[in-house]
């Protein structure tokens, strides 16, 4: 009878914890959200060298000083920026889904951080600049169409496979919650390797709060079959760091092997070109998950917590 009841007693906590949760994605959708959105890159593709001035007028910030007009009107005329905009206007015909992602998101936003603006959304083409797919500021989004083409696009031939296969629109909205949690997610004033696992586990836990309608390996940037390996090895990924010290190691070394964009992760192992990269990112959101699991704590108040008392407070286990 005490085991029956304490099973009784979890399902009235779970019950009791999705009926809160109901409510809190009740009040989220009544938030008010539209997002005001200017295709800069087919106005710029469709225009004419005469209309320069009229695109000057309307985006400013788009036309640096330094850059003098006959800038521009070359690249209008320039073939591959053509078919660049031709690429782009194909996949991106329409941005409906992503508008409608992007209210989402900023629904969610404006529910845990009130204080927040929901800027304009500007899109735009940047020659395959990959490093910076979306740039924000308080007042503007702008978006890098010919960054989401798909991973195996004519156009990323000459990039490398790890790099490509995150330049495709299902990240586009993780991208833009990328740029948002940097805004808001203090840089970690300690060097230690758990201090940087700790600061990308805030930025994916506040992808699953602001992003709980796409999947975890949208939110981490993960194939399928890399999140699965992840799940499956955390244990071993665990035992190593603890077997080797490395949590509170400040060797500069461990950021490119475990934390940094990469084609994998290196142990120095056999296993290692199984293994996806980014594999330390991955473990601090597991520990900061644990944490919130464990803590009644708001976002605000954990993305201020140092690394340390999140780490020690988390009790967390690997599963194996």
């Amino acid at each position: 009878m005490r085991a029956k009841g304490w099973m009784w007693l979890q399902i009235a906590m779970w019950c009791l914890s999705c009926g809160h949760e109901q409510k809190i994605q009740e009040e989220i959708a009544g938030i008010p959200v539209r997002i005001a959105l200017r295709r800069f890159d087919q106005d710029f593709a469709e225009a004419m060298p005469a209309e320069l001035q009229k695109l000057k007028t309307e985006y400013p910030y788009l036309f640096p000083a330094r850059y003098a007009d006959s800038v521009w009107v070359a690249k209008m005329r320039d073939t591959l920026q053509q078919a660049l905009s031709e690429e782009v206007n194909k996949t991106f015909k329409s941005f409906e889904p992503e508008r409608q992602e992007l209210e989402l998101f900023y629904q969610h936003v404006l529910y845990y951080f009130p204080r927040q603006k929901v800027p304009r959304v500007v899109t735009v083409t940047s020659d395959v600049d990959y490093n910076t797919r979306v740039i924000l500021t308080d007042s503007l989004l702008l978006i890098e169409l010919d960054n989401y083409l798909g991973s195996g696009h004519r156009f990323y031939r000459g990039i490398d496979r790890y790099i490509a296969a995150g330049l495709d629109r299902k990240y586009l909205i993780s991208d833009v919650a990328s740029a948002f949690a940097k805004k808001i997610n203090p840089t970690p004033s300690q060097r230690t390797f758990l201090a940087q696992m700790i600061y990308y586990g805030k930025e994916l836990y506040l992808k699953d709060r602001l992003l709980p309608f796409i999947s975890d390996e949208r939110k981490i940037g993960y194939s399928p079959e890399e999140l699965a390996w992840a799940r499956a090895n955390e244990e071993q990924i665990w035992r190593y760091f603890i077997e080797r010290e490395l949590l509170y190691s400040t060797d500069q070394k461990l950021a490119p092997r475990f934390l940094d964009p990469a084609p994998f992760s290196k142990f120095g192992l056999n296993l290692d070109n199984e293994s996806p990269g980014r594999l330390g990112r991955y473990m601090g959101w597991q520990i900061v998950r644990s944490f919130m699991d464990h803590n009644d704590l708001d976002l605000q108040q954990l993305l201020n917590m140092p690394a340390d008392e999140i780490f020690r407070k988390a009790n967390y286990k690997p599963k194996k």
